[in-house]
């Protein structure tokens, strides 16, 4: 988005108080984010108050589930735009720059037979731009919406179906990208590695993308998130054992431990064949960072059923996890069941909490005493006077250092472990 209205002749201002126009990008995954934007929205409101040329729009998938109410709660917005229609961002500021009127964009993708074309093209940035370019790490979008339709989620509703940016594309992008400084991309789509089954190039299987990342001058490191676990076949895990640019990290989403819950989530794979999964991803990567999604509190979980979750987490030993407690989301097949109360939903939360804290902790113990691979990020937020950046392994590492170190990938020795990674020391030489 921001790049479309760089290319319309905006630049990025300094403070909220600054801007001319103000963007809410939003996600209604679960209910926080939602209740989070309203809450900035009035702030916003407050600002528009003083400033009645203020442009403001909502977006995201938000803005396509609760266009009315945004409406209703929050007038000064000047239009809201939906998921499939970023394009039209240019056009949508200059009628509310013109008109003041309300407007809606919320159209969503159609198919077209098997290929999808009105994905969004590559765009090339404008003379001085600094949307994303010009960045030691950058975000690329691969694919969009999601064809899974797991009962919990409303991502295939907000943002269609899936649908795959063409190879050329992403490549050409990347390219810019590390042109322009970056060292490292994160490749994002809601089931990354069932990437280029809809291309009208034919299909490209995600391997190949990456194979073809890795061969951009410039570029030292990828990331994808987030993979669906039924989706990594031996093609994939060979990739990221044998290129050197795919870094040894998977996001590899659980989400519950118990067989009847992942059937009745329609999560397409068993407890069984998700560990078959991770066995195939750490045999192949020994060192393999591995985190995870986990959801307590699921319609239907029974106190049974959460501690077969407890007990998975507890076999697989993941670095990390993002673990809430279950969100009806209006509309999905979830949300019309009978719901575990809330008191029970908090109570599993906070045990799982503690128990995937205590092995996290344990997994950055097991790496004191190994030597990282990290790209210097800059000066660590926790303490200014040393340095911070991840390992391949996605472990966060703390280290005294040296600003024209900034960019570089360096040697690590790992002397001390903490819940949120580790700290060292640069090996010499590095």
């Amino acid at each position: 988005m921001a790049r479309y209205l760089e290319e319309a002749g905006f630049a990025p201002a300094r403070t909220l108080r600054d801007a001319q126009v103000v963007l809410l990008n939003t996600c209604s995954v679960r209910s926080k984010p939602e209740q989070k934007a309203f809450s900035m929205l009035g702030e916003v409101g407050l600002l528009k108050r003083e400033k009645p040329e203020l442009i403001v729009g909502v977006c995201g998938c938000m803005a396509q589930l609760r266009s009315d109410e945004i409406k209703r709660r929050a007038p000064f917005v000047d239009f809201v735009i939906g998921t499939g229609q970023i394009a039209s961002l240019p056009g949508l500021v200059e009628e509310a720059a013109q008109a003041r009127k309300f407007r809606t964009r919320l159209g969503l993708p159609e198919r077209k037979g098997a290929v999808v074309t009105d994905v969004p093209r590559r765009i090339a940035p404008p003379t001085g731009s600094s949307a994303g370019w010009g960045k030691l790490k950058a975000f690329v979008p691969i694919q969009y919406g999601c064809d899974k339709f797991c009962t919990f989620c409303i991502v295939p509703t907000t943002r269609g179906r899936e649908r795959s940016r063409p190879t050329e594309d992403i490549v050409g992008e990347v390219r810019q990208l590390a042109q322009r400084g970056a060292k490292e991309v994160t490749l994002l789509g809601q089931t990354v590695n069932s990437y280029g089954r809809n291309l009208a190039e034919g299909r490209v299987p995600f391997s190949k993308l990456l194979w073809l990342l890795a061969g951009i001058s410039g570029l030292e490191r990828i990331r994808y998130t987030s993979p669906y676990p039924r989706d990594f076949k031996e093609d994939l895990i060979e990739c990221i054992r044998e290129c050197p640019q795919v870094m040894e990290h998977v996001h590899l989403p659980l989400q519950s431990g118990d067989d009847e819950v992942l059937k009745e989530m329609r999560r397409q794979y068993t407890l069984g064949s998700f560990a078959q999964i991770l066995e195939s991803l750490r045999e192949a990567v020994p060192d393999l960072g591995v985190t995870t999604d986990l959801i307590v509190g699921f319609p239907g979980e029974t106190e049974e059923m959460f501690r077969n979750t407890m007990a998975a987490v507890e076999r697989f030993q993941f670095d990390g996890a993002f673990m809430f407690a279950y969100s009806p989301r209006p509309g999905t097949p979830a949300a019309e069941r009978e719901q575990v109360p809330g008191p029970v939903k908090k109570r599993r939360l906070l045990e799982l909490i503690e128990l995937q804290t205590s092995i996290t902790l344990r997994r950055n113990e097991s790496r004191v005493g190994k030597v990282l691979e990290v790209l210097v990020e800059g000066p660590s937020r926790k303490n200014p006077t040393r340095f911070e950046g991840y390992s391949r392994e996605f472990t966060m590492v703390h280290f005294p250092g040296d600003p024209k170190q900034i960019g570089r990938l360096v040697r690590v020795e790992a002397t001390a472990a903490h819940l949120w990674g580790v700290s060292g020391r640069i090996v010499e030489g590095a």
